[in-house]
């Protein structure tokens, strides 16, 4: 009744929001950047001639710029061209064997690179182990904290 009083279900099924996400990459989608010096700044600031530094390491492989972002990413992704390092996916890094963390920070960084960030200001080092976990109070700074109120029931 309900389908029927719309016309056809493919016009009710377009107005429900799909609750899965599609298989399809989007990255290759978007636009690829081109190849720029670690300090240069994004298009849309303007700078002066004078205080623009010259770039001393330009990045024009995808090598340099897993380089770059550090976390021994070169060593972890392997990619010929420029090109087919901005079609990566996270199911493509994931068939590759990358741990998530990993591929999370390499996605992240291509996309602030993307939008035209200069690599310093993103790439940065992971932050280190927590050394105690889940043991609350008791153990602090790996002592075990020990309550004088156990000593005093004695």
């Amino acid at each position: 009744m309900f389908l029927a009083s719309l016309g056809s279900t493919s016009r009710a099924c377009a107005s429900i929001p799909p609750l899965a996400r599609s298989l399809v990459n989007r990255a290759a989608s978007r636009p690829i950047p081109q190849p720029r010096g670690i300090n240069d700044f994004p298009p849309l600031v303007p700078t002066n001639a004078l205080t623009a530094k010259p770039t001393a390491e330009s990045i024009t492989t995808p090598a340099d710029f897993l380089k770059a972002i550090g976390r021994s990413a070169e060593t972890k992704v392997t990619v010929e061209k420029w090109d087919d390092l901005w079609k990566l996916s996270g199911h493509k890094l994931r068939k590759s064997g990358l741990a998530v963390r990993d591929r999370r920070y390499i996605l992240w960084c291509m996309e602030k690179y993307r939008s035209g960030l200069p690599i310093d200001s993103f790439a940065h080092e992971p932050k280190p182990k927590k050394t105690i976990r889940g043991w609350g109070p008791s153990v602090q700074n790996g002592k075990r904290i020990r309550s004088r109120r156990l000593k005093n029931k004695k």
